[in-house]
């Protein structure tokens, strides 16, 4: 990298990002380690024979509280809509709550995982992303206290419940649990008779009315009552009561919950296992666990993901549906990648398990000693390949690439023809065949062509294959305890030896596995971040002629570095500074390219462990930045003035009518210079832009802003005002070949110009664009402006609209929106979009830092530029 800024950053705050993870992983490891000894008696064929002789009416039981349970989980949104005050069509809600907790409680992380499904869906029928951050807070909230008090309750009554765990008397327990729900109790009640509001995470809630409090606990009791009963069928029959059980239960949902491991794997279950009181055999415990693992969690991902895959069928057929459901449809289609990467990722692990168990079915155990040795062994090699393609092509679906969509095609169906070949697995060949008919109609939601990998290597995706392989390893040790570890195993070739092959299929999995990630990681990349070559401004001017926004034409100043889409019909500008990676605008040039373009951004600044930010976008993308996993912030508006009939006729342009002929009569003549435009003419303008920034602090700006640079501007149009052949202003314009939009870049003036010269400028250049018949002219942005500060906004936006108010002694943001207000425009909103969990300020700093200094472009002097051209561009 030729920007220095990235190599000052502290191996601290590199690694501060990835705490959580390491984190996270500790507690699984941990939870891993113990679970280990708690199973050492079992026996892995006796727990998958014990699974498949469950009594039929005990599973549908399973099945129908664990559909009661989803359905009070409805009641979370139902409750939290009432309590915003909004209204949803009730299969809205139904629909959003469950893909929420079916995603949330499957991939881990619900309140976030969660958050971002029903923001997919409520968004499309009007609800605001503060409606629905309070509607996820409203639950996470309700379900912490709720298990809180019932868990703690029933250790109330009955204390012995965790008394293998703890190692307290009960009357300690009993005591303890009382005033732990006697504390959240009077939290509660504190909350109900508050009437000020409450903020959480930066959240500002009101207090909920005691009837929707009350109506919530019920839904809680009732949801975790129902959970609990569907593990409770499923486990042994023993001493151990209900309300004892339930205690047990919501400990070990809060341990899993606090763990942030998803799902809870390995947490929950040493909970549970821990606290069964030694009358439970381990072996059939495991068991219980296993099939409630099925149940629970498993069985609601499966139908939420046939609910995408008949939801992206009905899209893909063109069939017409009413506005309402359409929309609905769309948001829907946004969860697709999440949800597909998560049920492939699925499938490779299961892929890589069932070659490293021994069979566990009489079929598969009477077949391993009739088929050749060959097809045994090769059959549990190509089921580990096949498993771990699947990692790296999971990570590819995640991001939308078309070509992994069509290697999960060929990696579900190899993996259902091996599955039949090796011991007819059918059990795993009907789960592969159901994965690959979800997979088929969801297509066109994998429209990426570039490389499948870019940032394989990222230290997230390390530590999450790190993980998943040590997770592998502990499954690979416990399958085959029963044989010893020798060196001989690994040349041992025998149909009734199963550990040998495990070891074998284990390492060809591995090194798979490698080989694929160091393929795709080390094919050299493309990006490189040094500034703009004059090659490559040669090829950006000819991207920006051809497409309507003029404002691309920033890209031109020199100062920023170009990243172009492999077939360079599409580029994107962007500098880096600190830990952010800042591109300005979105890209232009082909539409279709540019949004894989700013994929490829987004996944190389992950890469580099750093942050993507894209400044200054507007809503017309608002959609690509919400699948990215980013967040939208409000930085002002853009002013724009429609041009179509616009002319100074009319009691509404008599304010303006009157301006325009006071400048007239006071000599001021409007002229524009097209380009090319001479460098005499150049030199003459000069004067004026010195004198403006001697009159000014701050000198001039970079980055989001152009400078008085004869090279640029000699290649654009400027506008001139003259005062008795005197020219006392200028602006200059960015155009494009497409003859639709026009905008200004910069405009100064001399000290002694008339009165109302700026408004002169803008009017003629109105009437001039207007006569030429283009459609809109942009007077640039308005900072902070239409930012709200009201009652529970976000903090930032509520920051910035105290600054719009109060900063007039910095910059005069009320009286540039009034300037540009005297036109008439179209206020558009401009976004920066960041991802949700970036420090604001840190963001903001280095945004500004690009803006203050810029980078200094060869054989040019940067001079110094206003803060008051913010005005003018």
């Amino acid at each position: 990298m030729t920007d220095d800024t990235t190599a000052r950053t502290s191996p601290w705050q590199r690694v501060k990002p990835l705490l959580p993870y390491f984190v996270t992983i500790a507690l699984f490891a941990a939870g891993a380690w113990a679970l280990h000894h708690l199973l050492a008696p079992v026996d892995l064929r006796s727990v998958m024979a014990q699974a498949r002789a469950t009594p039929a009416h005990i599973l549908l039981l399973a099945v129908l509280t664990t559909a009661a349970s989803y359905m009070t989980l409805i009641g979370y949104d139902w409750s939290a809509l009432r309590y915003i005050g909004k209204r949803l069509p009730l299969p809205v809600t139904m629909l959003g709550a469950f893909l929420g907790y079916a995603f949330g409680n499957t991939i881990g992380a619900g309140p976030i995982t969660g958050g971002a499904v029903r923001y997919r869906i409520y968004s499309a029928l009007g609800l605001s992303a503060y409606d629905i951050a309070a509607i996820a807070t409203f639950g996470a909230s309700a379900f912490g206290f709720g298990a809180t008090i019932i868990g703690f309750g029933a250790l109330v009554i009955h204390p012995h419940a965790l008394g293998h765990l703890l190692h307290l008397d009960p009357a300690t327990i009993r005591y303890g649990s009382l005033a732990i729900v006697a504390t959240a109790c009077a939290i509660l009640f504190a909350i109900a008779a508050r009437q000020s509001e409450i903020t959480v995470r930066g959240i500002a809630l009101r207090p909920p009315t005691p009837g929707i409090m009350a109506a919530q606990f019920v839904f809680t009791a009732v949801d975790l009552l129902l959970a609990a009963a569907t593990l409770y069928l499923l486990l042994p029959p023993s001493d151990l009561g209900f309300p004892t059980f339930l205690a047990v239960f919501a400990a070990a949902i809060m341990a899993g919950v606090v763990s942030h491991v998803p799902g809870g794997v390995g947490v929950f279950e040493t909970v549970i296992i821990a606290a069964l009181p030694p009358s439970v055999p381990v072996e059939q415990a495991a068991t219980g666990l296993l099939l409630y693992r099925l149940v629970y969690y498993l069985l609601p991902f499966f139908v939420a993901l046939v609910i995408l895959a008949v939801t992206e069928f009905r899209h893909a057929s063109g069939r017409s549906l009413p506005p309402f459901v359409q929309a609905l449809v769309r948001s829907i289609s946004a969860l697709v990648p999440l949800a597909i990467a998560t049920m492939i990722l699925t499938s490779g692990v299961i892929m890589i398990i069932s070659s490293l168990i021994p069979p566990t079915s009489e079929i598969a155990e009477d077949l391993e000693l009739l088929l050749p040795t060959a097809i045994l062994e090769g059959g549990a090699l190509l089921t580990s390949a096949i498993g771990a393609s699947m990692l790296v092509i999971a990570h590819g679906l995640l991001r939308r690439v078309q070509g992994a969509w069509w290697l999960a095609v060929l990696a579900l169906s190899g993996g259902i023809a091996t599955s039949l070949a090796n011991g007819l697995d059918y059990e795993r060949a009907l789960m592969l065949g159901a994965a690959l008919l979800i997979l088929l109609p969801t297509k066109a939601e994998f429209f990426r062509t570039t490389r499948m990998t870019r940032d394989v290597f990222s230290l997230r995706w390390t530590l999450m294959m790190l993980g998943l392989l040590g997770g592998l390893l502990v499954v690979l040790v416990f399958a085959q305890k029963a044989t010893p570890y020798a060196h001989d195993l690994w040349w041992q070739f025998a149909s009734d030896q199963s550990a040998p092959r495990a070891l074998r299929a284990a390492l060809l999995g591995g090194i798979l596995l490698t080989v694929a990630l160091l393929v795709f990681a080390l094919r050299p990349g493309t990006l490189r971040h040094a500034p703009a070559t004059p090659e490559d401004l040669e090829r950006a001017r000819a991207l920006i002629a051809a497409q309507p926004d003029p404002g691309a034409n920033i890209a031109l100043t020199g100062d920023k570095c170009l990243m172009f889409s492999d077939s360079g019909r599409a580029a994107l500008m962007y500098r880096i500074q600190n830990r952010s990676w800042i591109a300005l605008h979105e890209p232009f040039g082909d539409p279709a390219e540019a949004r894989q373009l700013a994929w490829a951004f987004h996944d190389a600044a992950y890469a580099a462990n750093a942050r993507p930010i894209f400044y200054a976008v507007s809503a017309a993308h608002a959609s690509l930045w919400i699948d990215m996993g980013l967040a939208l912030i409000k930085m002002g508006e853009e002013a724009v003035v429609p041009l179509a009939g616009f002319s100074l006729d009319g009691p509404a342009r008599k304010r303006l009518r009157t301006t325009h002929n006071r400048a007239l009569r006071d000599g001021l003549t409007f002229e524009m210079l097209e380009a090319p435009v001479a460098p005499e003419t150049l030199e003459a303008l000069r004067p004026i832009s010195d004198a403006w920034l001697a009159a000014k602090s701050g000198g001039e700006k970079g980055f989001s802003l152009g400078t008085f640079d004869p090279a640029v501007l000699s290649r654009a149009p400027i506008a001139v005002v003259r005062h008795h052949d005197r020219i006392v202003g200028f602006a200059t314009l960015w155009l494009t070949d497409a003859h639709h939009a026009a905008s200004i870049d910069l405009m100064r003036h001399a000290d002694d110009a008339p009165s109302g010269m700026m408004e002169f400028l803008f009017t003629e250049l109105l009437l001039h664009f207007a006569g030429r018949g283009y459609a809109e002219f942009s007077l640039g942005n308005a900072p902070l402006s239409g930012i709200e500060a009201r009652r529970g906004a976000r903090l930032t936006a509520r920051m910035g609209a105290f600054v719009y108010k109060h900063g007039r002694q910095f910059y005069n943001f009320e009286g540039l929106r009034a300037f540009k207000q005297k036109f008439d425009p179209e206020w558009r909103p401009v976004y920066v979009a960041v991802p949700p969990r970036a420090n604001i300020l840190a963001v903001a700093t280095d945004i500004v830092t690009l803006i203050n200094g810029g980078l200094p472009r060869p054989g040019r002097a940067r001079k110094p530029r206003t803060k008051a051209e913010r005005r003018t561009s």
